[in-house]
């Protein structure tokens, strides 16, 4: 079977979703090239391994040449104080961009985040037209990486689909996690369609499945063909029970972020 492309590069296989991703990236090149700035054990039939700093621009060039396309999954997922989140989340943006730009590669798909939008109202559905609200450092440096991507498609053409990936773990366990929830098939799926389909642009779109209660409408980014075939109603009926989140005090149900709003930012001593 003739893949979409001959290499990629997968940035953050060392991460939670890279080590659950990698044995299905293979339908989407001949070769893929896996990153991170940690040891991840040795290359596996058709893969190639190469151990980078997002934050130092030599390492970022030397990853990037010779693939066709990128998904970008590497740098801080979590809450942190800004410095880590600076460097791997900001200025490694920027190193890759800027490889990518020099490189003449034309399409990347940036794992983004919902926490991008996690201020708004747990009682509010949202589009991607809709503006950001951040709920911590992890969610501006997204943001941040959003606006990148846009700024190098405005100005010199490089295509990218930002996903804001919702709560992609085997099973959700509390309210929010029920209706964000985004199965890895799915997931797999919206990569897919994200790297084969033409002429995207800059496009954003919510990663998450067919849940009951969905908080995200993605219509901004339907041309895509991305239909989930997953939903958290399969899961205990419990965790689909009514919550009151517009009367509720505590800010976890108030706000889509969630326990981000606890965890961060983190401000130097």
């Amino acid at each position: 079977m003739t893949k979409p492309f001959k290499r990629i590069l997968f940035t953050g296989a060392a991460g939670n979703l890279g080590r659950r991703l990698r044995d299905h990236l293979h339908q989407f090149a001949d070769i893929v090239r896996l990153s991170d700035a940690v040891d991840f054990g040795p290359a596996r039939e058709g893969e190639e391994i190469v151990i980078a700093d997002l934050a130092k621009r030599e390492d970022v060039f030397k990853m990037c040449e010779g693939v066709d396309a990128i998904l970008h999954f590497g740098g801080v997922s979590t809450e942190q104080p800004f410095e880590p989140i600076m460097n791997a989340n900001i200025l490694g943006t920027v190193n890759l961009y800027e490889a990518v730009h020099k490189l003449g590669i034309k399409r990347v798909v940036f794992a983004s985040s919902n926490h991008t939008i996690g201020m708004y109202p747990t009682t509010t559905q949202l589009d991607a037209s809709m503006p950001v609200r951040a709920d911590g450092y992890y969610g501006l440096s997204k943001v941040w990486g959003e606006a990148l991507s846009r700024f190098y498609w405005d100005r010199f053409g490089i295509e990218t689909v930002c996903l804001r990936i919702g709560y992609c773990f085997p099973e959700p366990t509390t309210h929010r996690q029920a209706n964000t929830w985004l199965s890895l098939d799915d997931l797999v799926q919206l990569l897919h369609r994200s790297l084969v389909v033409p002429c995207v642009g800059h496009t954003i779109a919510f990663g998450v499945s067919d849940n009951p209660g969905l908080w995200w409408d993605n219509r901004q980014a339907r041309f895509l063909g991305y239909a989930p075939k997953d939903s958290s109603a399969r899961f205990p009926e419990p965790l689909q029970g009514p919550v009151d989140y517009a009367s509720n005090e505590d800010i976890t149900l108030k706000h889509q972020g969630g326990q981000f709003l606890i965890n961060g930012p983190k401000y130097p001593d």
